[in-house]
Order: structure tokens, then sequence, then C-alpha cells
């Protein structure tokens, strides 16, 4: 054998009651669980002496916004610290592919924000145009070594209507439909597991519930599952709930709901109408999981509180409307007075939003300031700096919303089908402390110290469960024959060490981190391993 972990308290992702054991792995795989006083313990080349450690499968990120990181950084230390093993990314309808130069040119501008990679980026090479391309990319990764982590992708919707309709708020042609259906077969064909939205933003808001359920068909063709963030977290948040399992009900799709919170005070103390909701659909036969990340804030553009109108036509056309005074008027009406779409439906408290992040780094005075903070130093209204910020940024600027609900937090997260998903915005100076915390901050945090879920029961949360909703057949167990994707961690000292006032710093408690049996963190420091790969779909 290659390893040996002896006398390790082993969390196997089922949710089971933890044991003890020596771990063996060979070639890659789990070869050997050897349960205490179950028979000869197995030796390797290698032994690991647990010393009171805990071991897991190795976590899964249902919700990441790694897209570009995992070319652009090879260490990648904010997932790969947490115990993270495999990313989903393509989330929230936004992505890189499918695209063509033209759909190529409008994503990268609309989502530098979550990735960088704008149009003036020349760190990366975008040498690919298909869902293949891009998971070719990812398996070649850093000079044919790989990634530091695995990851799955969802073909984008957004980016999907981007390609075959473009920015505009119209229902599809059935040439366009039709082109919009074989874009997301070839995607799913190519590898990917799924199909995302994301409901709020532009161009697949756009997209009416007929035409979504006809994408969710070709989905559900193949196996996949929708991942949809819905069209309200915020005053029609349930409605929105349900738009989602009818329409995923009608297409025979299975749905996995994208970081399902209730926020904004029209939701606060809501939580038990959502979880009626889920249990009566799965009651009546739906497929159904979701995730959230373990933490009350948001995360997310500046430019996508604005409402939808605003941006129809593209970012140039979003640029063209704030710079035009009675124009940029009626957005602040939405705005503030009316609540766009953009804001879930809720007229914006100026004060709940903190500037996170620019791209132009001229700007970074803002970062760590609330726009109404702004606003009073400048002796202006939030407008005026809101308005400012998104044309000197080229809408590059991210925020945080302080608008989410602890109460509501805990409550989503007991949820039998819930799956842990970080959400996580890597740039920005000051980004969300999800990205480095999520996942010690489930297990230190709200298993140990507020007991929300037992150790067990939170494991299955980031591991077992989330690796039944990608369909792997081999990945998210610690069971003979799996893949050793694995974490070593200290149940008596896990914790996030990312907070809102440092969120790049690294969490304590993870001393190892296996992928395909190799070290990528070892004793607690990150390897020159690349042993992730492209994960695609099982067919």
């Amino acid at each position: 054998m290659d390893l040996v972990i002896r006398d390790v308290r082993v969390l196997d992702g089922t949710g089971g009651a933890s044991y003890r054991a020596d771990v063996s792995l060979d070639g890659g795989r789990i070869a050997a669980v050897v349960r205490e006083g179950g028979g000869r313990r197995p030796t390797a080349r290698r032994t690991l002496d647990a010393g009171g450690l805990a071991l897991s499968p190795g976590f899964i990120d249902m919700h990441a916004h790694s897209d570009l990181a995992l070319l652009r950084d090879p260490a990648h230390e904010a997932k790969a610290a947490q115990g993270v093993t495999l990313e989903v990314l393509g989330q929230d309808g936004l992505s890189y592919a499918p695209v063509d130069d033209r759909t190529l040119a409008q994503v990268r501008q609309a989502i530098t924000g979550w990735n960088g990679g704008g149009p003036g980026d020349t760190s990366l090479d975008f040498d690919w145009r298909t869902v293949g391309g891009y998971l070719d990319r990812l398996d070649h990764g850093f000079d044919g070594q790989g990634i530091a982590v695995n990851a799955a992708y969802l073909v984008p919707q957004g980016t999907v209507r981007m390609y075959a309709v473009g920015w505009d708020d119209r229902d599809a042609t059935p040439a366009e439909l039709a082109r919009m259906k074989r874009l997301v077969a070839e995607g799913l064909e190519q590898g990917a597991v799924g199909m995302s939205s994301g409901l709020t933003y532009t161009p697949g808001m756009y997209a009416k519930d007929a035409e979504l359920t006809e994408l969710c068909r070709v989905v559900a063709s193949y196996d996949g599952y929708y991942c949809p963030h819905h069209r309200s977290y915020g005053a029609g948040a349930l409605d929105a709930y349900e738009e989602m399992i009818d329409l995923t009900r009608t297409a025979g799709c299975a749905l996995h709901l994208a970081h399902a919170t209730m926020n904004f005070g029209v939701n606060k103390g809501r939580a038990a109408d959502l979880l009626a909701l889920l249990d009566d659909a799965i009651a009546a036969g739906a497929d159904i999981s979701l995730d959230t990340y373990p933490y009350t804030p948001g995360s997310t553009t500046l430019v996508a509180m604005l409402p939808s109108w605003a941006n129809e036509g593209g970012p140039e056309a979003t640029l063209a409307r704030l710079r035009d005074d009675e124009t940029a008027e009626r957005i602040r009406h939405h705005v503030e007075e009316l609540g766009s779409d953009g804001c879930h439906g809720v007229p914006i408290e100026w004060d709940t939003i903190e500037i996170s992040g620019v791209a132009d780094p001229a700007l970074a005075s803002g970062v760590g300031k609330t726009v109404a903070r702004a606003a009073a130093e400048r002796a202006e209204a939030p407008w005026a700096t809101a308005r400012r910020l998104l044309l000197d940024d080229r809408l590059g600027s991210t925020i945080l919303q302080h608008v989410g609900h602890e109460e509501n937090v805990r409550a989503i997260m007991r949820h039998p089908v819930h799956t842990g998903g970080s959400d996580g915005i890597l740039q920005g100076d000051k980004p969300h402390p999800r990205a480095y915390g999520t996942f010690p901050h489930y297990l230190g945090h709200y298993a140990r110290e507020l007991g929300v879920l037992s150790l067990e029961e939170c494991v299955a949360h980031l591991t077992g469960r989330p690796a039944a909703r990608l369909r792997l057949p081999d990945r998210g167990l610690v069971r003979e024959g799996y893949r050793a994707d694995l974490v070593l961690f200290d149940p008596d000292t896990v914790a996030a060490g990312s907070t809102f006032e440092a969120p790049r710093t690294l969490p304590v408690g993870i001393p190892h981190v296996l992928i395909d049996g190799r070290f990528v963190i070892e004793d607690g420091r990150r390897t020159d391993v690349l042993a992730g790969r492209a994960v695609r779909r099982t067919p």
C-alpha cells in the first residue's frame, strides 16, 4: 500500500456514527478500512499516525466561483486549505463556456467583479470556446500537471442565452430556443453535470418559465440537475422558490437550489415557510437539494442591484444609461424607492451595502466602507456615490450585502437535503470570508460550538450528500474502492480563520488534505501537488 492512516476517527460521509479504524490507500483509492478490532492491521510504505484527528471525505463546494482562479493560482489555498477537494463551477448562469468570440468578450466584462478576467486582463489565454474545451483546459491546468482541486461544471443558461439571443429582454424565437437547447445538450455531452441560471442577472433573467422548462427537459434527458439562483431572495422569495419547484416538476428535472437563503427584513423568521414548501414537494416525489453558506451577509456585484431594464443590451449599454442624467435618475428611483428586481424587489438600504472590491486599484480607498459612509465622507447622496463607482470602475465593483438572519441560516442548514456551498468570490481587497472559511466554519462554529448539527451529520452535508447530487459513484464516502479524496482535521480545534476584517486568513485545525491519495495540504502547508482534474458527468 502507498499509505496507511493509523487509529483515526472516521466520519464516513453517511451521517452514521463515527468509528476508529486504520485506513489504507493505494493507487489513488481507498484500499482498506479496517475497524478497530476488526482484523489484521494493514501495512504500507508510509504510515501516518492520526494522533486524535478525524478523517472524512473531501469537502465538496456545491457553489463556487473559482472558474478562472483555478487556472490562475496553482496554490488555490482559499479552497485547498479548507479541505475542499471538488468545486462546482459555472454558477448563477454566467461563465465562460460555451461562447463565441463576441459572447466571451461580453461575459468577461459582465462578471469581472466575480472572477477578474476583464477585457484588459492578459493573465490568461482564453483558448477554449466549448464546455469540453474548458474542461480540457482544467485537466491540463499548469504545465499539464492539473489544478489544485477537482472541478465540475454547470452549463450557464445566461451565457447560453447571451450566445443565442443576445442581451434583449424578449422571448427567444423558435430557432433561438432550438439553438439554446442544442448548446445545453452539447455541454452535457461534453461533461457538464447540469445547468445553472442567474434569474436576477441579465440576460438570463429575461427567460420566461416556458423557455427554462424546455432547457430543463434537455438537462433531465441527461440525468443532470438544474441549479437556479432564482428570481427573488427578498420580497418574492417564497413565490420564486415555488416557481422553480413547479418548473422542474413539469420538466421532470432534478432541482438544486443555489444559496437557498431567506434574506431581507420581509423574510425574518420565515425559514420554516420555505422548509415546509420543500417538504411538501419532496413528499410528492420531487428530487430537490439545496446549498447554503454559514453566514448572514450575501455578496455580489454592485451592478447586480440595478433594475434589469438598466442592464438590457449588455455592459456598454448599462454604462451609457448611467452616464445619462435623466436615465440615471430613473434607475435611482427604481433602486431606492420601488425596489428593483436586481435587489430582489426590496428598496436598497445603502448602509447595508459594503464595498468589498474594485477592479481599478485607484478606487481602493472605498473598500471596506458602506456606500452610505462613503457618501457621507463626500457630503453627497448615496446614489451619487454608487453611480460614480459604477462608472469609474466600469461595473467591476463587488459588494457585501448585510441583509441576512441568523435564525434562518441555522434552520435551513438542518434540513436533510442541505449541502454546503461557499458562493465564494475570490476577487477584491475585502472579499466575503466565506471564500476562505465556509467549511471549517460549519465544522467548528455550527457543529462543535453551537451543536446545530452533530459532527457526523455536518460532514455528511459537506461530502456524501453533494456527491449523491452530482451522481458521483466513487466519491463522497470513506469506503473501500472510492477515490482517496480525504481530509484529516482536529474536531477540537478546526475553525475558520477568515473574518470580515481579515477575510483571507486560512483556517486552523486542518493539517492534511489528500486528492487521489496525494497530499495537497501536508502538516498544515500547501504542497506543490496539482492532483485536481475536471470531473465530468457520469453517463
